[in-house]
């Protein structure tokens, strides 16, 4: 098997990578041409140019929303839907290094986007330069799609599919290996009810997390903090204010954590039980499969149905909270509102859309997904490691016949959206090399 990466490519990689890193590409107010912002849309812009120089043929949506660059030719097309916005850098002092520098310290590299996903789109993109640099040519069109608005409401990819073409199959480096070929169907949406004179809340937290920690300052705390020790729930009162607490996990691992609003919701049922919402919870109960609500919702390729509840309001004209519902990619999204909207009907509630994003599913008997396990396993010699399904979402359920192909190895230490995100030159060098020998079997032979 021949191998395509070389010092040099991987240095010309990092060389370009610390270009894009340089540039702060979190969403921000919209602006003539950007709008996500001037950042995403300058690293998109930047990006394309690294893309020329390297001879791709390159566009940019002259609305802002993506870009794209495409190499050789055939009647189909091979795409890698990548994406330059990243999420904030938070307290830039409590990285030990600027976020917004590329700074390579023992054999890691250091900076925001590293892993998620320009350090990822780089390694893509010099892995088929890599290809051609040994001297072959493609037989399908490679097109590199470039997002600006992944890590908000993917407005980007869904201006690209009204635009553009269709693709006729690619992957999304933006996960990690072997590879993704499930994702659930993920639904955020409201439910709303009555408010209440007695009793005032305003708990939000982001809807795709569970809130590790809930914090209750109404009346009745005595009452309060009784219910929550008949439940067992752990708490803490001083100083007038209850602090619930809980275990924050990503929603699509909502049955790991603990969810502190949920809790609260469950303690306030017993002191005030004639709120409508109130009861809710108390028929919610701790299962974050939803199953004394639905039942049991659940299919053979990507299990059950996780529901998490992340906020919890009340004033005197509404009660509102917000779920996220990561969905088995068989069950059928539209019965399942209809199940939901009727379920809270029982409750006096209102179910309320927020946002959908259709569910990933490329069969592990495909042409896709056994060429890129091949390339996978014969790169890495890693046998034992099986396809994988996830509640997560990616941008390769936007394209027909895509999945999630790297770029993180098994053994990579997730930094994505924390501190110090970094990603190991050696972790790199073996995507890299993982990417060239997937396009190469695709793309070449």
């Amino acid at each position: 098997m021949e191998k395509f990466i070389t010092d040099s490519i991987q240095d010309s990689a990092i060389k370009d990578l610390a270009k894009v890193i340089a540039i702060p590409s979190f969403s921000s107010d919209p602006e003539a041409n950007a709008p996500f912002g001037d950042g995403p849309k300058k690293a998109l812009t930047k990006v394309l140019e690294i893309a020329d120089a390297l001879g791709f043929t390159t566009y940019e949506d002259p609305e802002g929303y993506y870009g794209y660059a495409d190499i050789g030719d055939g009647d189909k097309t091979f795409g890698l839907v990548c994406h330059m916005d990243e999420v904030p850098a938070g307290d830039n002092s409590a990285w030990d290094s600027d976020p917004f520098k590329l700074v390579e310290k023992d054999g890691k590299l250091f900076g925001r986007g590293t892993q998620d996903d320009k350090g990822p789109s780089l390694a893509a993109m010099y892995a088929v330069k890599a290809i051609l640099d040994a001297g072959y040519s493609f037989n399908k069109k490679i097109r590199f799609i470039f997002g600006t608005d992944e890590e908000t409401l993917w407005r980007c990819l869904a201006q690209y599919n009204k635009k553009e073409d269709p693709i006729d199959l690619g992957i999304a480096p933006d996960a990690e290996f072997p590879l993704i070929y499930a994702e659930k169907g993920l639904q955020q949406s409201y439910l709303q009810g009555a408010g209440s004179k007695e009793l005032h809340l305003n708990i939000v937290d982001s809807f795709n997390a569970v809130p590790g920690q809930a914090v209750y300052d109404g009346p009745k705390q005595d009452e309060v903090m009784e219910a929550l020790s008949k439940h067992d729930f752990d708490a803490e009162q001083k100083d007038n204010v209850i602090i619930v607490k809980g275990k924050s996990v990503h929603a699509m691992n909502a049955p790991e954590g603990i969810n502190a609003v949920v809790r609260l919701g469950i303690a306030l049922a017993d002191v005030f039980p004639n709120i409508d919402m109130l009861k809710f919870f108390k028929a919610f109960g701790e299962d974050a499969n939803a199953t004394n609500i639905l039942g049991d919702v659940s299919d053979d390729v990507s299990g059950k149905l996780t529901f998490n509840i992340s906020s919890l309001e009340i004033t005197d004209t509404q009660s509102q909270i917000q779920i996220d519902m990561r969905i088995p990619v068989k069950v059928k999204h539209d019965e399942l509102i209809e199940q939901l909207s009727s379920a809270v009907k029982k409750f006096n509630l209102e179910y309320v859309n927020f946002d959908y994003v259709a569910p990933l599913y490329v069969p592990t008997d495909s042409d896709l997904v056994k060429t890129l396990m091949s390339a996978y396993q014969d790169v890495s010699g890693d046998k034992k490691s099986k396809p994988a399904i996830s509640g997560g979402a990616t941008f390769a359920r936007t394209m027909n016949n895509t999945v999630a192909f790297g770029a993180m190895m098994p053994t990579t230490p997730d930094f994505m959206h924390q501190v110090n995100e970094n990603w190991s030159k050696k972790d790199m060098r073996m995507a890299m090399e993982i990417y060239a020998e997937a396009i190469y079997r695709l793309c070449v032979k």
